[in-house]
């Protein structure tokens, strides 16, 4: 057994991951890595998406107390609808980031990567299948938390459409942004900068608690080169009908931001870079 392990390593080693063509598809692989990606976080749903919707209902619960009361309107509405959208996208981006990470990082960690790396997908069906698991839990993640909120925050949709949009385009952002980092981290240490210095700041800078208007002019100008900023935006754009920068500009830089980091995921997958065993 040892030998056979041995030569599967050495194979895998000195050859391309993408077998079959790009033209051809194989859906029959793809969609069963996608199930098997939504039953490793449905299976502890209590942890995966329970858990996050308590979490953000106490941030909920500790800005409405110590600030609520202290601020009036903004944009029209009371401050605590206005917080509502995004602590629904956060919880979204947090979500589809952590699931497609720690997939990929348990893979590789637990030696078990060659199980992904055999079967016949291309290097597109593996990108769409772990960041479709990774948006699946946002969004189920996002669902939940509106459901919760909505017994204590009015919730009246202004805009349909908005709101779909930057939901999914936020979690397969987030979900290969996840992927990226799983791939480039070897162990949890290295996750953790990513964590601690790109999504949380980023999160944290795109007005999810505060309006970008009050924001000094150079600051609401980086603002505005935060794809972060433009998915919570849009959010609170498709929630209460106020967005604190350009609807449109916001639409094109999530299409754009997604079809970047698709490259760069495709390109991780065909290089094989830091996943050939």
């Amino acid at each position: 057994m040892p030998d056979q392990t041995s030569d599967i390593r050495s194979i895998l080693k000195n050859r391309p991951l993408t077998k079959p063509s790009e033209g051809r598809r194989n859906w029959l692989g793809l969609k069963t890595l996608y199930l098997r990606e939504v039953r490793r976080f449905s299976k502890v749903y209590i942890q995966t998406v329970l858990a996050p919707v308590v979490t953000t209902l106490i941030f909920l619960t500790i800005f409405a107390l110590a600030i609520g009361r202290l601020r009036g309107e903004i944009a029209g509405v009371p401050f605590i609808q206005f917080l509502a959208p995004g602590l629904i996208m956060m919880a979204i981006i947090q979500n589809s980031f952590a699931n497609a990470s720690s997939s990929i990082m348990g893979a590789k960690m637990q030696g078990n990567i060659i199980d992904t790396l055999m079967p016949p997908l291309t290097s597109n069906e593996l990108v769409l299948a772990y960041a479709s698991g990774g948006a699946t839990r946002g969004i189920a993640v996002g669902i939940a938390v509106t459901i919760a909120m909505s017994f204590f925050v009015p919730i009246a949709p202004e805009n349909i459409f908005l709101i779909l949009y930057h939901g999914i385009a936020a979690s397969y952002m987030m979900a290969m942004l996840g992927l990226i980092g799983g791939i480039w981290a070897d162990k949890n240490e290295q996750m953790a900068v990513i964590t601690g210095f790109v999504v949380t700041p980023l999160s944290f800078l795109s007005g999810t608690f505060y309006s970008i208007e009050r924001l000094p002019d150079i600051l609401q100008t980086i603002a505005l080169f935060n794809p972060f900023f433009y998915a919570i935006d849009g959010m609170r754009a498709g929630f209460i009908g106020h967005a604190d920068g350009p609807i449109l500009q916001g639409i094109i830089v999530m299409a754009a931001v997604d079809v970047a980091l698709w490259l760069v995921c495709h390109r991780l997958f065909t290089t094989g870079y830091k996943l050939k065993a």
